[in-house]
Order: C-alpha cells, then sequence, then structure tokens
C-alpha cells in the first residue's frame, strides 16, 4: 500500500509538472475590431458575451451567457456600469450581518479594541489594573470581562472582522451588479489599507463601504480625496500624527542683574540718557525653533508612487518632503466619550461648533479633521507649484487635485486597469486612447472603462483568457459557475488565504500583485486542485454544490463522458481539446482527493500572503523600519477547515480536477 501511495503522489506531481510547464504558453496581442464590433475580430456573440463576463464579473453562472446575448452586449454592459440591476437576493443574504452598516464611530462604541476595553473594565472597577499583566485566575479574569462586555453592550472584535469579511465572498459570489464588486475590489487593491497595522483595522469596513465602492465609477479625484480624508488611510500610512513645526518664539528677555547696574553706575552718571536706554535694553533675542519635528513622509510618498504619478511620475524627493509638509494637519476626528485618544478636540467641537471652530481654521468632515494647530504654515513648492503661507486645509486639497489631473496619473491608472481588466502587458496603443480619455473627461473612470471596452485591443483573440485568476477569483468563479449554495463564508474566505490571498491583510502599500506570476507555481496549482476537490466533494463546511443539476439532473455514463460535458459546462466557449487530454490521466486515480490533500498540505501558497509582509521587498522603507507586526498571527495563518467528503463520486471528482486544471485558471 505504501508503494503505491508513494506511486500515485509522484504521478500526481507528475502530472502537475507537465500541466504547470504549459500554463504560461500564450501569445501576442493584435488589434482587430472596432468599438462593441466583436465579429471583426472574429467572435461570435458567445465568445464575446463570454470574454465580457471574465472581464467584468467573477465568472459566468450557468446560463449567463445565453442571458447576456439576449439582453445585448451593450445593454448588459450599460446595466453594469451604472450598477443598477436588483440585488434582492444579496441583500437578503446580508441581513444576517449587521454591524456592516455601522458608523466608524458605531463600531469604536461596539467593537472597542482589547486593550481600550480592559481599560475601561478596570475604570469601572470591574478588574484590577494589575489583573491586566499578572491574572492569578484567568477564568475568574474572563468571567468578569464577560460580564462586563455584556453590561456596556461591547460585543468581540473577531465578529466585526467575521461579518465583514463574509460579506466579501457573499458580495462577489451573489451580486447581480458584478462589475461594482470587481472595481471595488480593484480600488481597495489600489488604495490598499490592512488589517494587520494596529490603527487602521476599525476603520476598513467604513472605508471600503464609503469612500471605494461608492466611487467606483465617479471621477477619480474625488476617490483620491475620499481616501485621504478616510481614517483608515491616516492611520495606514501614518499621517494622523504628522505634524509641521511649531510655531516660532522669542527667547525670554533675560533682565540686567542688579550687580551688574551697580559696577557701571559711575559710567552710566556720564552718559546722556538716550544712551543709558540704550544700554540698559537687553538686546533682542534671536528667534529659535524647540528641535521638535513631526513630520511623516509615507503617505505622501505613497500618494505620488502608487496612487498617482507612478514610481516613473516625474517626482523628486523634495516634491516628497514638500508634499508632506503640505498635508500636515489632517487628522481624524476623535470618536466617543470611551476613547483613550480623545484629546480635547472633540470637547471642543462639542462646546463651540462647527462654525466657530472653522473660523479658526479647523475643518471637520465625519470622521476627518484638519487641526491647523498641527499644520506647516510656511510657504511649499510641490512639482513646480507654489503653496504660499498660511494654506490650510485647501491646500491639500488643491495638491490632491493636481496630482489626480497630471498627465502621469492618467497613465498610471490607465495601465492599472488595463492590466486588470485586459493583459499583463496591454498595448501601448490601448494605454494611449484610455491615458487620453483620462485627462479629456477630468478623470472620469467610467468614460476610461468605455474607452478600454471600445477599443480593438479589447476584443483581440489574442487577449481572451490572458489574465491569471487570483486565489480569490478563482474561489469565487468557481461558487458562480456551480451555482455553490455558502451558508459559512468564513469557510471560503479561509480557503482563499490557504490558497495565498489572506484579503485586507496585505501589509504592503502596493496592494497585491496583478500579474500571474505571482500567483501560479507547481505548489500553487496543488493548493487550487486540493481546493476543487474539496468543493465538489462536499468537504468545505457549509458550502454545498449540486452538480447533477448542471446538466439538467443526467449524470454522465464515464469519467470521460463527464470531463467531456462538464469542461464544456464550466468553461464554455473554449477550445478544450488540449485540457481533455492533459486531464485524463488523472480521472481513474485512486483516492485523488486525499492524495492531493495531503500533498497540498507539504506546499506553500504562490506568494507567502500570509506571512507579515514587513520582508516584503516593496514596502516603502519608512514602513519597515516601524517594524510592525501583525496584530493577530495566529489568524493569519489560520487553515481552511476540511470535513469528511460528503459526495465522493466519480462526478465529484472529475468536476473538482477541472476546476483545479490550469485552463480554468484562465479568465
Amino acid at each position: 500500500m505504501r508503494v503505491v501511495k508513494y506511486i500515485s503522489l509522484a504521478f500526481f506531481i507528475g502530472a502537475c509538472a507537465i500541466l504547470f510547464s504549459s500554463f504560461f504558453a500564450s501569445t501576442a496581442l493584435s488589434t482587430k475590431k472596432i468599438k462593441l464590433a466583436y465579429k471583426s475580430a472574429g467572435l461570435t456573440d458567445r465568445q464575446a458575451a463570454a470574454h465580457l463576463l471574465s472581464r467584468f464579473t467573477y465568472g459566468a453562472t450557468p446560463g449567463e451567457i445565453d442571458a447576456v446575448i439576449k439582453m445585448g452586449l451593450e445593454n448588459w454592459l450599460q446595466h453594469q456600469l451604472n450598477a443598477d440591476l436588483p440585488d434582492d437576493s444579496l441583500n437578503n443574504r446580508l441581513k444576517l450581518y449587521d454591524a456592516l452598516n455601522y458608523t466608524n464611530e458605531q463600531v469604536v462604541d461596539v467593537f472597542p479594541e482589547r486593550g481600550a476595553m480592559y481599560r475601561n473594565a478596570v475604570k469601572a472597577g470591574y478588574v484590577s489594573k494589575d489583573s491586566l499583566y499578572v491574572a492569578k485566575d484567568k477564568k475568574a479574569f474572563n468571567a468578569r470581562i464577560q460580564v462586563f462586555m455584556q453590561v456596556k453592550g461591547y460585543r468581540p472584535e473577531q465578529e466585526l472582522l467575521t461579518q465583514f469579511e463574509s460579506q466579501k465572498i457573499l458580495r462577489a459570489t451573489y451580486g447581480n451588479n458584478q462589475l461594482q464588486e470587481v472595481l471595488t475590489e480593484f480600488w481597495f487593491n489600489h488604495f490598499n489599507v490592512s488589517f494587520a497595522k494596529n490603527g487602521p483595522g476599525k476603520y476598513i469596513p467604513a472605508y471600503e463601504r464609503d469612500v471605494i465602492r461608492p466611487h467606483v465609477f465617479g471621477k477619480f479625484d474625488e476617490l483620491l480625496l475620499g481616501t485621504a480624508k478616510s481614517p483608515a488611510m491616516l492611520f495606514y500610512l501614518d499621517n494622523f500624527n504628522s505634524v509641521g513645526p511649531p510655531p516660532e518664539r522669542k527667547q525670554p528677555q533675560i533682565a540686567p542683574q542688579p550687580q551688574e547696574i551697580a559696577t557701571n553706575n559711575m559710567m552710566l552718571m556720564d552718559m546722556p540718557d538716550s544712551a543709558k536706554k540704550k544700554l540698559l535694553t537687553p538686546a533682542p533675542q534671536p528667534l529659535v525653533r524647540r528641535n521638535v519635528s513631526g513630520l511623516n513622509e509615507n503617505y505622501a510618498r505613497e500618494v505620488m508612487e502608487l496612487h498617482t504619478l507612478g514610481v516613473d511620475g516625474g517626482y523628486t524627493q523634495s516634491d516628497v518632503t514638500q508634499a508632506a509638509r503640505v498635508l500636515t494637519g489632517w487628522t481624524y476626528f476623535p470618536e466617543g466619550e470611551d476613547n483613550v485618544n480623545n484629546n480635547g478636540i472633540r470637547k471642543q467641537f462639542i462646546k463651540q461648533g462647527d462654525e466657530v471652530m472653522a473660523e479658526q481654521g479647523y475643518m471637520h468632515d465625519g470622521d476627518f479633521l484638519f487641526n491647523p494647530t498641527r499644520h506647516d504654515k510656511g510657504e511649499k513648492t510641490v512639482l513646480g507649484h507654489h503653496f504660499g503661507k498660511n494654506g490650510g486645509y485647501q491646500e491639500g486639497v488643491d495638491l490632491l487635485e493636481m496630482l489626480a489631473h497630471h498627465p502621469s496619473t492618467a497613465k498610471f491608472i490607465s495601465r492599472k486597469l488595463a492590466v486588470r481588466f485586459v493583459s499583463d502587458n496591454p498595448p501601448q496603443s490601448l494605454l494611449d486612447k484610455m491615458s487620453k480619455s483620462f485627462m479629456e473627461h477630468d478623470g472620469d473612470i467610467k468614460e476610461v472603462l468605455i474607452t478600454m471596452v471600445s477599443s480593438p485591443e479589447f476584443w483581440s483573440k489574442d487577449a481572451l483568457r490572458e489574465k491569471t485568476k487570483s486565489p480569490f477569483e478563482l474561489a469565487v468563479s468557481s461558487m458562480r459557475a456551480l451555482n455553490a449554495d455558502i451558508k459559512q463564508p468564513m469557510q471560503v474566505y479561509n480557503w482563499v488565504g490557504r490558497m495565498g490571498e489572506r484579503l485586507y491583510y496585505y501589509l504592503a502599500p502596493t496592494g497585491f500583485p496583478d500579474r500571474g506570476t505571482y500567483w501560479i507555481n507547481t505548489g500553487s496549482l496543488l493548493n487550487r486542485m486540493n481546493f476543487g476537490l474539496a468543493l465538489t466533494t462536499g468537504r468545505i463546511p457549509g458550502v454545498t454544490v449540486n452538480l447533477a443539476a448542471l446538466n439538467n439532473n443526467h449524470e454522465p455514463e464515464s469519467p470521460e463522458a463527464a470531463l467531456a460535458i462538464y469542461s464544456k459546462l464550466v468553461m464554455p466557449e473554449r477550445n478544450l481539446d488540449k485540457t481533455i487530454q492533459r486531464l485524463t490521466p488523472l480521472l481513474n486515480q485512486p483516492d485523488l482527493a486525499a492524495t492531493v490533500n495531503n500533498a497540498a498540505a507539504n506546499t506553500i501558497p504562490a506568494q507567502a500572503a500570509n506571512k507579515p509582509a514587513v520582508t516584503n521587498p516593496m514596502m516603502s522603507d519608512n514602513m519597515m523600519q516601524q517594524n510592525v507586526q501583525p496584530k493577530d498571527p495566529a489568524r493569519i495563518y489560520a487553515r481552511a477547515q476540511i470535513q469528511p467528503a460528503a459526495n465522493n463520486t466519480m462526478l465529484a471528482q472529475v468536476v473538482g480536477i477541472i476546476i483545479g486544471s490550469p485552463e480554468y485558471q484562465r479568465r
């Protein structure tokens, strides 16, 4: 038996190596069409619909290609760009997650951070201060904390994270306005923030809900300004504590000592009054500054390099420093009476009101606060643009507007969109058209997308299936293709992490790289095959699929027949001859699911996205020097659960192999 097991494992790994070697074979892009005249590119209606769905959704559901054709490709696209399709089914599923609509202040009040909660428990007398450090009876300590939480109406932070992470899976799987969800993920990754850093976590749900999702089709400058003012970004890149130098002040004047006057008394008697006054008046002291500087350049650097201009956008280190000075005083508005970080500003606003505080230079907008006492009031120059003295909040807005409308930003953003929706190496001709549209339409994201999808390059046959699915895209496209019923979305979320993409935990401000080589290696293909088999055989708790229903409840007579039928159902409008040829040797492999699971357990995800990203070479030096560590490593490394197979049939194994195949990793 042991010999057979090792032979089976060796056979499977060898098969994966063969599959992997063919994965990245591709052809160059070409240009053959105009606007949505996809037929001039040689595509049929069904091929064009399949391509649209592969780019603007998380994968087609059964029958969706026919539905798009019936609606009309242009009409379907317009609905997606308007995000106006009803989502009753999704909304019913989301009703279970009450915290999704909480404001940041409600989150702070209901889901306090553990340290803040413990301090409040000490203040209220439920536990002693000493017990926070050395609890003699941990069981009794925890019981008292539980009582305190119930009295205060507190809920564990973990519940907030679970709700937020679950909604991501549900929206992507069941939402009808798919393009809005795809772009929400795209822009969140572009303006990345992370649960892995202490500080921004409690603000991230509202960041995605209120800052990212509503603006994915709008003007880029509005999206940029919204992210800059969000406490999630202010904490993530540390601009909340970036402070200008203190005002200039004079050193105290030192009066002449009596003995000094006495010593010169005889000489003073002979002097004229004007000379006496001049001599006795101390010389003015030079203006000095305290040796204090709270300037933080993290956000200023990343807003140029990663959010707008790009690394080759034409800025210098001096521009970064000057921009950081412009953005001093941009911070967050303290929430809640129990917030230990409450520094009195909130009380001032309550006492005086927004209008009176605005007259003093403050700017309060929801969770954002501009504090003029922390702002560098001196002159600055960024990218040749001069900012005069005492510019206040508005000069920060002007800076962001200048960056948002810069030609380098048009090029950088256009390229990122093209990489997401066309290919890892989009043609320059397409980028030029998209950049031009960006500039001509005032950074209107929807117009740039229309320019892209209307271009011949988008419809080129060489652009078909030119992208590699991320683990998240693989998991969700599988759920959609198989009409999965998800009762426990966190199980899917954890599987995505196991395959190498722990959503919301990527610490580097770059966000997850959008290129196929980042996600795929032999180990990752094992993990993906393992996921496919776990899904189809019912080994993922809380997730069920009805495979027979996909084929009108007709079960194929043989594994070979099942492979041919279900390959076409799951991967429509593709030439699958080579794929079927490669997968056939796996069909009759005994105990394939167990073999793959054991092999996958010894692999490392495609890129160690679950590891603390402080070791990521793409992270800025400043963030690396801070040595920020994840606040809950056990959660980041959490394993996805596997339960005993509930549907270990021939059909389940065949469909699992299809989901894990290299061809299915393409979109």
